[in-house]
């Protein structure tokens, strides 16, 4: 039997925890006459991968606005032996290091990201740092300041796995044949049809006006872009597709906040519950509503 392939990136608000109240949501004929996928803002893939791994398709599309994301993606499907070459020659110098050492390392490859992220490059040592940082920054965090340099400090693991060779080839495998695009949801809108099983999930709104949400680009997402959003998943779901799509639930914070009931008013407004952190600092975490937007 293959090995199932898993998310190869961390993402602040991944759905790994939640996947089961999402798979619920599956279209009943999933793989039958729904038989494409798309997923516009896919951040760590934790959807994607359980769909990769369940069902035989006819058309996987998915997208993201951050450049270094998509390249990383599009790096473990073509070039994989090369990004584990890359990853495996980090590995191999970070991990015997003391702490010291192992500093100067991370923030030396965290510079000669910023560097080539700054050039748009799109190579295989783009996609290397971006899992290195990953998988050793603080908290597996991805967030840039207002010039777009990747700024998240260094974390504390002892034993981060940098180079996961078996899990890096079967994603490889899973993403032949995946259409994967860097820019805006915006695009699905040609991919998005009749046949689509559509899983969106923005950048959470915050549930507090000091809650740093990580920021993914500089542009940001606000309310304006969250009323966009909406009004796009109205269009697609009147085009005939099956979407789903994930948010913060406002009513943790102030239950008379009703923004995400009116925008989604067409569509059934599910609450279900989360570990997440809700404020910037570390001890912030706990039990929250997260919204689960669906057919209603």
């Amino acid at each position: 039997m293959k090995q199932q392939a898993k998310p190869f990136v961390k993402w602040a608000g991944g759905k790994a925890q939640i996947l089961d109240e999402i798979r619920a949501k599956y279209p009943t004929d999933f793989g039958g006459r729904v038989n494409k996928y798309a997923e516009p803002f896919v951040g760590g893939g934790a959807v994607l991968f359980d769909v990769l791994n369940r069902f035989d398709l006819s058309a996987v599309y998915i997208s993201d606005v951050n450049r270094e994301l998509i390249t990383t993606y599009k790096t473990a499907r073509d070039s994989v032996d090369t990004l584990i070459s890359i990853l495996d020659e980090i590995e191999r110098e970070y991990l015997p290091s003391d702490d010291d050492i192992r500093k100067k390392i991370y923030y030396a490859k965290r510079e000669r990201f910023n560097h080539l992220k700054a050039k748009n490059d799109e190579t295989p040592e783009v996609a290397a740092l971006f899992v290195f940082l990953n998988r050793t920054c603080f908290n597996g965090l991805y967030r840039v300041n207002a010039k777009g340099g990747y700024n998240v400090p260094q974390g504390s693991y002892k034993n981060p796995c940098i180079c996961d060779e078996d899990n890096l080839r079967a994603v490889s495998e899973k993403l032949r044949g995946v259409e994967i695009v860097h820019g805006d949801y915006k695009l699905a809108r040609d991919f998005i049809d009749e046949r689509t099983f559509a899983y969106f999930d923005p950048p959470y709104r915050p549930l507090t006006a000091t809650a740093s949400f990580t920021t993914y680009a500089p542009d940001g997402f606000g309310d304006k872009e969250q009323t966009d959003l909406a009004r796009f998943i109205d269009e697609m779901s009147e085009r005939g597709a099956w979407v789903v799509a994930s948010n913060s639930d406002p009513k943790n914070t102030d239950e008379n906040d009703d923004f995400f009931d009116k925008l989604y008013a067409k569509h059934a407004v599910l609450r279900i519950e989360a570990n997440r952190a809700i404020n910037s600092v570390g001890n912030g975490r706990g039990r929250v509503s997260e919204l689960l937007i669906a057919r209603a």
